[in-house]
């Protein structure tokens, strides 16, 4: 454990945030947060970065955009856990890597749906948005992450950068 969570990834060269010769990456909440929506359907947000460094700024226009209670972003940056308050939803790239990286020593449920911050286009951002399969039940794993529609309940895994 390590501020409030799991380290789940390092960044790597190229990757925001990296510093040569220091060390940073992502940290998951040990647990899920819940169930949720990913929220206003209908209503694009303007999340569509998928990269990783982009869960944050994606999380806030989420937020800022969508004022429904009890949805997937809100879940995460309302967290306060283990002293820190800067907990986001996770871009589908942070997503995938932190569930690459933690699957084995982590509670994720196996499988279920986890969604992303990240809406899904190009055509559809109002109504999809990115999420990552756990367990994959698709005989073709290569298939996740895959876009979900926004109103359907999926878990939700908080993360913070440090």
């Amino acid at each position: 454990n390590y501020q409030g969570g799991i380290v789940a990834y390092i960044f790597q060269s190229g990757d925001p945030g990296y510093v040569s010769g220091e060390t940073h990456g992502l940290i998951a909440a040990p647990f899920d947060q819940g169930v949720a929506e990913w929220g206003c359907y209908g209503t694009g947000i303007g999340s569509t970065s998928t990269a990783i460094g982009t869960g944050n700024q994606n999380t806030m226009n989420i937020i800022a955009g969508c004022a429904t209670s009890n949805i997937a972003a809100r879940l995460c940056s309302d967290l306060v856990l283990g002293g820190f308050s800067d907990w986001y939803l996770p871009s589908i790239d942070e997503l995938h890597q932190v569930y690459q990286n933690i699957k084995t020593i982590s509670s994720f449920v196996e499988p279920a749906d986890y969604w992303s911050s990240s809406e899904a286009g190009p055509v559809n951002f109002a109504y999809f948005a990115w999420r990552e399969r756990t367990g994959s039940l698709d005989p073709d794993p290569n298939n996740w992450p895959a876009p979900l529609d926004k109103i359907f309940l999926s878990s939700v895994r908080a993360v913070r950068s440090f």
